[in-house]
């Protein structure tokens, strides 16, 4: 019983820890993402680019709203170390997924967390959008949820690439 407490209060403090994470400090979890294309990128992958891991779903009205600046922010900053994962949430059916990459041209990679492991792994990810900009060292330096102010992401992301 007391191991059971105490895996208990353990997942709640890890919960609670990808809430409250420490920008720049706290490391992306390790994780597989499995790609509509077929391939695999995991974190270690990631590496020495900054990255940006965005859970959205097809449904998402904000999520749909944005994926044009996504767009954008990866065409302009790519070349300069600049990547995206786009993870489709498990909800998602994948048939949608992939007709929305085709019909928006999606230039960025896209995930589809079939069992929703990527997005527990993250802090446990539910509603959409959540993104998480990652460093060349591969630890987050923000998270953002829902609506969020452009320049102000903009910035964020030009000081982790110059970094």
């Amino acid at each position: 019983m007391k191991k059971i407490i105490a895996a208990v209060a353990l997942a709640a403090v890890a919960g609670v820890a990808a809430w409250f994470f420490l920008p720049g400090k706290t490391p992306a979890p390790q994780v597989t993402f499995n790609l509509m294309n077929g391939q695999s990128v995991t974190t270690d992958d990631l590496r020495g680019k900054v990255t940006l891991v965005k859970f959205w779903a097809t449904s998402c009205v904000t999520c749909v709203k944005q994926m044009p600046d996504n767009i954008d922010y990866y065409n302009t900053y790519h070349d300069k170390g600049f990547d995206m994962i786009a993870v489709a949430m498990r909800y998602d059916p994948p048939s949608y997924v992939e007709n929305f990459i085709e019909t928006r041209q999606l230039p960025f990679p896209v995930a589809l967390d079939k069992n929703g492991e990527l997005a527990e792994a993250f802090g446990d990810i539910r509603l959409t959008p959540v993104a998480f900009l990652i460093d060349r060292q591969g630890n987050i330096v923000k998270r953002y949820l829902g609506e969020y102010d452009k320049k102000e992401f903009l910035a964020t992301l030009e000081k982790a690439l110059a970094g």
